[in-house]
């Protein structure tokens, strides 16, 4: 695994770290976000070890979609995931009055937490292959 991969990954577990201190903070609106990011890394590692990156979020979204859910690699829930995520974040971020549920905030951080360990394992098997 590249190097650049693995400290995408550590990134990816700092995130998740700050969203569960968010959320039993009661800060709803930033954990969100923070479970967002760590998807958002899962997936740029993962695209970093096909030596591809990109500068913008929905250029990370897509090319995930193409090059690990049509490819099967990967399902397309975890796309769905992002993507959700990714619109959860944005009215947290922009939204004056955004307001997300407990369910909503522990459901996007085991939901990130499920991606990483599946992306993770992945790709111990690709070092192995």
């Amino acid at each position: 695994m590249k190097t650049s991969t693995e400290q995408l990954l550590q990134k990816t577990e700092r995130a998740m770290t700050a969203a569960k201190t968010l959320f039993r903070s009661g800060d709803t609106e930033f954990a969100i976000g923070r479970a967002y990011y760590a998807m958002f890394y899962i997936a740029e590692a993962l695209l970093n070890e096909k030596d591809l990156q990109f500068s913008k979020h929905g250029g990370v979204h897509g090319a995930f979609g193409e090059h690990f859910v049509k490819t099967g690699l990967f399902d397309a829930r975890y796309h769905r995931w992002l993507l959700a995520a990714f619109n959860r974040r944005i009215t947290g971020d922009y939204g004056i009055e955004a307001v997300f549920t407990k369910q909503e905030v522990e459901e996007a951080i085991q939901q990130a937490l499920e991606f990483y360990q599946t992306a993770r394992g992945y790709l111990a098997r690709l070092s192995l292959g």
